[in-house]
C-alpha cells in the first residue's frame, strides 16, 4: 500500500496529486507553463523514496546541472519533512544517479570502459577542444589550404569553399543528435554545402579514427555511445536491471537519440515518468525534437497515462486567455487550457505602432510609467524574437539614461561587427582616432599588429594623416585587399560624402570580411549592419550620429560585453529563446509581426512556422500581471537610397488570429512630434556670431 505523506501532498492540487500517485506503466505529465512542473516532479520522486525505492535505483535525466541539483534536493527535503527529520546543511543529495544526459553518459561509460575496448582514461573535450580537432583533421585531408580571397580553398575540389572547422562540428553534431542521414541534414540546415557531401564524410570518419587514437570523446559521442550499449543485448539487460525507474525533466527538448536511450532503458515504459509541455518546444535548432512528446503515449502498449496541469500559478486569467488562444491554433496540440483563480486583471494589449523607433519610445515611456507606479524595472521585461529587434530600443535606452541587462546575445553596440562598421566612421571623421584605425586595418586579411601599428606611427607622425595612409604600402600579401580600404576612406573623406548613403559604401566593404570571419551567421550579421542604417537615418549628419550613440571606444577588440550597467535598478531585456524559465511582473514583447515573429528566415517549413508560433506563446506565458504586443506599421529601408523614407509595410503577425484578437485590447498610442519639427524652429533662431573656441579656452584661464 503506498504511504501517502501528508506532508509530501497537502501542497498538491488534484492534478498534481494525480501525477505524483500514479503506479503502473509510463506517465506523461504535459505540464503547462507555470503549472509547478519542479514541485509535481521533486514530489514524485520523494513519494516514490517514501514508497519503498531505493534512491541509488532511481535515474534523474535533466538538461542542466542546476536543474539536477534543485530537484534532488528538493525531493531530499521533502523526504526528510514527511519522516520527522531535520535538515542538515550539506546533506548528501537524495539521487546519486541525477544529473544531465551527458553527465550520466559519461560515468556509465568511465565504468564499463574495460568491458567495451575504451581506455578507462579517455578524455572528454567540450565544443571548443572538438572544433580545433576538426581542424586538425580538416587539415591532415588537405581539406584546408591556404585562403584564397578570404575562403578556404581545397585545390582537390578545384578551389572550391570548403566549411571551416565550427560549420564541420555543428553539421556532424547535428546528423548525431537528430539520427539523420548528412544528406538531409545538408540539404534542409547546410544547402551551400551540399556539393560537400562526400569530402563531410571523408573528414567526419577522419575526426572519428583521430579522437580514437587519443582516446577522446566529445559531447556528442557520449550519448551515440551510449546508445550503442543499449543496441547490445548483455549490455542493455546490465543497464536496465540497473534502475527500477527514470524521470525526466523538460521532455520537449529532447532529441531522437535522447529519446532512443530512454526507449532502451525502458522498452515497455514500466517504471518511466516524463515531464514536459509541448507548447515550449523551442530548440528544434539544437536537434530537439516536438515530435518526442507528442507522440510519447502512443509508442508503449498499453499507451501510457497522461496527466495534464492546467492550473496556473503565475498569471492573471486574461493573459492565460490570450496564450491559451495562441496556441489553440497549432495543429495537433493537445487540449490543454490554463487557468486561474486570479481572474480580475487587465486585459493584455495589442499596440500599434508608426515604425521601430516610435516602438522603442512608447516601450520606454511604458517602462518608466510602470516604474512610477511602483512595478521596479528588474519587474519587467521587454523580449523579442532575435538579439538584433533590440537595436533601436537599445539606442533609445541609452539616449534616456535608462540602464538595463540584455540576455540572449552581446549588446548590439558591442558586436563585433557593430564595431568594426563604427570604428570605420571614427577614423574617416577622425584619422588621427588611432583605435578605431587599429580595429579597421586589422580586417583586411594579411595585416596583423606589426604592420597596423607601422601604419598609425606612420599616420600620427605626418601633418596630412590621411596623405599617410594613401602612400603606406602594406604587407605583399595584403595589397589586393588594401587598396579597396584606401580607396574607402578616401571617399569618406571628401565633403560631400552622402550621409546615410556613405554607409552602403562601408557595408559593401565590409560584407567580404564577415563573411569570411563568421561564415555560419554573416547573414545575420549583415541585416544588423542594416538596422544600424535605419538608426542612422535618425540623425541629420555623421558627426551627429556618432555624438548621440554617446559611446566610449571599446578598449579591446573582444566580441564579448562589457560588465552590465548596474544601477540601482535596471530594465532586462531577453531574446524569447533566452527568457524560457523565467517570468516578470510586466512583459513587453517587440515586432509582433509577419517577417519578425515569425522569423522571414523560419517560414521554410510548416514545422519551423509552429515553432515559431510556440515562442510566441513562450514569450506570453513569461508575464505576470501586464502584457503588451508592439506591432510596428512600418520598416524604414535605407541600404539603397542616399535620401528619402523608403519603407516596408509590417503585417501583424499570423499568430494574432481573431481568436487571439478577441482576448486583447487594440491600443494606438498617439505619434511622436514630426522629426523635423525641432529643426523648422531653428529656421526662426536670429543669427548669432559666438566664437566657442574662445569661450571654451577662457573656461581653463
Amino acid at each position: 500500500m503506498a504511504q501517502e505523506s501528508s506532508s509530501v501532498l497537502d501542497r498538491l492540487n488534484p492534478e498534481q496529486r494525480a501525477a505524483v500517485m500514479h503506479r503502473g506503466g509510463p506517465l506523461l505529465v504535459l505540464a503547462g507553463a507555470g503549472t509547478g512542473k519542479t514541485l509535481t516532479l521533486a514530489a514524485r520522486v520523494a513519494q516514490r523514496v517514501l514508497d519503498g525505492a531505493d534512491p541509488n535505483r532511481l535515474l534523474l535525466l535533466t538538461f542542466s546541472r542546476r536543474a539536477a541539483h534543485e530537484l534532488s534536493h528538493r525531493a531530499g527535503r521533502q523526504v526528510q519533512q514527511a519522516l520527522g527529520l531535520r535538515s542538515t546543511d550539506g546533506a548528501a543529495p537524495l539521487l546519486p544517479w541525477a544529473g544531465t544526459f551527458h553527465a550520466i553518459a559519461a560515468r556509465l561509460l568511465r565504468e564499463l570502459a574495460p568491458r567495451i575496448g575504451l581506455n578507462a582514461s579517455f578524455t572528454i573535450v567540450d565544443r571548443a577542444d572538438a572544433e580545433s580537432l576538426m581542424g586538425l583533421s580538416r587539415e591532415r585531408l588537405g581539406l584546408a589550404n591556404a585562403n584564397v580571397g578570404g575562403q578556404a580553398a581545397d585545390s582537390s575540389r578545384g578551389g572550391r569553399r570548403f566549411p571551416l572547422a565550427s560549420t564541420c562540428l555543428a553539421i556532424h553534431s547535428r546528423c548525431m543528435n537528430t539520427q539523420a542521414p548528412l544528406g538531409q541534414v545538408l540539404a534542409t540546415q547546410y544547402p551551400w554545402c551540399l556539393d560537400a557531401h562526400d569530402a563531410l564524410t571523408q573528414l567526419f570518419r577522419a575526426y572519428a579514427e583521430d579522437k580514437h587514437a587519443q582516446a577522446t570523446l566529445d559531447y556528442d559521442d557520449l550519448l551515440l555511445a551510449w546508445q550503442r550499449l543499449l543496441a547490445e543485448p548483455a549490455l542493455a539487460a546490465h543497464l536496465r536491471a540497473r534502475f527500477d525507474e527514470v524521470f525526466v525533466d523538460e521532455y520537449q527538448d529532447t532529441n531522437r537519440l535522447q529519446a532512443a536511450i530512454l526507449r532502451g532503458l525502458k522498452p515497455d515504459g514500466a517504471g518511466l515518468t516524463v515531464v514536459g509541455d509541448d507548447a515550449q518546444s523551442i530548440y528544434a535548432f539544437r536537434g530537439a525534437e516536438v515530435g518526442n512528446i507528442l507522440g510519447f503515449a502512443q509508442q508503449f502498449a498499453p499507451l501510457a497515462t497522461v496527466v495534464p496541469l492546467q492550473r496556473n500559478y503565475r498569471s492573471t486569467q486574461p493573459i492565460l486567455d490570450c496564450a491559451n488562444a495562441v496556441i489553440a491554433e497549432a495543429p495537433g496540440h493537445p487540449d490543454k487550457r490554463l487557468h486561474t483563480d486570479r481572474t480580475e486583471a487587465a486585459r493584455p494589449q495589442l499596440v500599434t505602432v508608426a515604425d521601430e523607433l516610435d516602438q522603442a519610445r512608447q516601450v520606454a515611456d511604458q517602462a518608466l510609467a510602470w516604474r512610477e507606479e511602483g512595478l521596479r524595472l528588474k519587474q519587467q521585461a521587454v523580449l523579442f524574437r532575435t538579439a538584433t529587434h533590440s537595436a533601436a530600443l537599445e539606442f533609445e535606452l541609452a539616449r534616456r539614461n535608462i540602464p538595463f541587462v540584455k540576455f540572449g546575445g552581446l549588446k548590439f553596440l558591442e558586436a563585433a561587427h557593430i564595431k568594426d562598421l563604427l570604428s570605420v566612421l571614427r577614423w574617416a571623421h577622425n584619422p588621427r582616432a588611432r583605435l578605431a584605425g587599429w580595429r579597421v586595418v586589422q580586417r583586411v586579411p594579411g595585416i596583423g599588429a606589426v604592420s597596423a601599428r607601422r601604419l598609425l606611427d606612420a599616420m600620427d607622425a605626418s601633418p596630412e594623416p590621411l596623405a599617410a595612409l594613401q602612400a603606406w604600402q602594406p604587407p605583399p600579401a595584403a595589397r589586393a585587399e588594401w587598396a579597396a580600404l584606401a580607396r574607402l576612406m578616401a571617399g569618406l573623406a571628401q565633403p560631400d560624402s552622402p550621409w546615410p548613403g556613405e554607409l552602403t559604401t562601408v557595408r559593401d566593404w565590409l560584407a567580404p570580411h564577415l563573411e569570411r570571419l563568421y561564415p555560419e551567421d554573416h547573414t545575420l550579421r549583415l541585416a544588423d549592419l542594416d538596422q544600424l542604417q535605419a538608426l542612422a537615418a535618425a540623425s541629420r549628419h555623421r558627426e551627429r550620429f556618432l555624438t548621440e550613440l554617446t559611446l566610449d571606444p571599446p578598449e579591446a577588440t573582444s566580441d564579448e560585453s562589457g560588465v552590465p550597467l548596474r544601477d540601482e535598478d535596471y530594465l532586462i531585456l531577453s531574446t524569447l529563446h533566452s527568457a524560457k524559465g523565467q517570468e516578470w511582473s510586466a512583459v513587453q514583447i517587440l515586432n509582433v509581426v509577419d517577417g519578425c515573429l515569425p522569423s522571414d528566415l523560419s517560414t521554410g517549413s510548416a514545422g519551423e512556422i509552429e515553432e515559431e508560433r510556440r515562442l510566441l506563446y513562450v514569450g506570453i506565458t513569461r508575464a505576470r500581471q501586464q502584457l503588451r504586443l508592439m506591432a510596428p506599421l512600418r520598416f524604414h529601408v535605407t541600404q539603397q537610397h542616399r535620401h528619402g523614407d523608403r519603407h516596408l509595410y509590417g503585417n501583424v503577425s499570423r499568430f494574432i488570429t481573431r481568436r487571439v484578437m478577441a482576448t486583447l485590447d487594440k491600443r494606438v498610442p498617439a505619434l511622436a512630434p514630426a522629426a523635423g519639427a525641432a529643426d523648422a524652429a531653428l529656421a526662426d533662431l536670429p543669427e548669432v556670431t559666438l566664437d566657442l573656441g574662445a569661450a571654451l579656452r577662457n573656461t581653463w584661464s
